[in-house]
């Protein structure tokens, strides 16, 4: 017998948004490390690490970029509004939960906890 799904809100606080050059890892909506894909190192001067991310940039048909506060999807971009000049990364390819690894480093990141 297959174990039920859980239905309940989300309570996962760890995510992953990936696009062509990098990894941009969350705690909530707080971005605490930015990994380089073609290295595998810790950009750790990125200007995304410790700011709030804002929501998603979508392109409309015609190609014009249009800022929403909803959550990132693949094909649009991460948009950090706050804290600083506007940073609008590349297109996400992919949506992930991070590794274990991946979030135990997250404590050498200034005010992040890995509970």
């Amino acid at each position: 017998m297959a174990s039920p799904r859980y239905l309940g809100p989300e309570r996962r606080r760890h995510r992953m948004y990936v696009t062509r050059n990098s990894e941009y890892h969350f705690r909530d909506t707080l971005c605490v490390r930015v990994r380089d894909l073609q290295t595998g190192r810790w950009l750790d001067s990125h200007l995304a690490i410790g700011r709030k991310l804002s929501g998603a940039i979508r392109l409309t048909q015609d190609g014009r970029p249009v800022p929403t506060p909803a959550a990132p999807g693949i094909g649009e971009a991460l948009y950090f509004g706050e804290e600083g000049r506007d940073l609008i990364t590349s297109v996400l390819c992919a949506v992930e939960r991070p590794s274990a690894g991946a979030v135990q480093t997250y404590a050498a990141t200034a005010g992040a906890e890995t509970d």
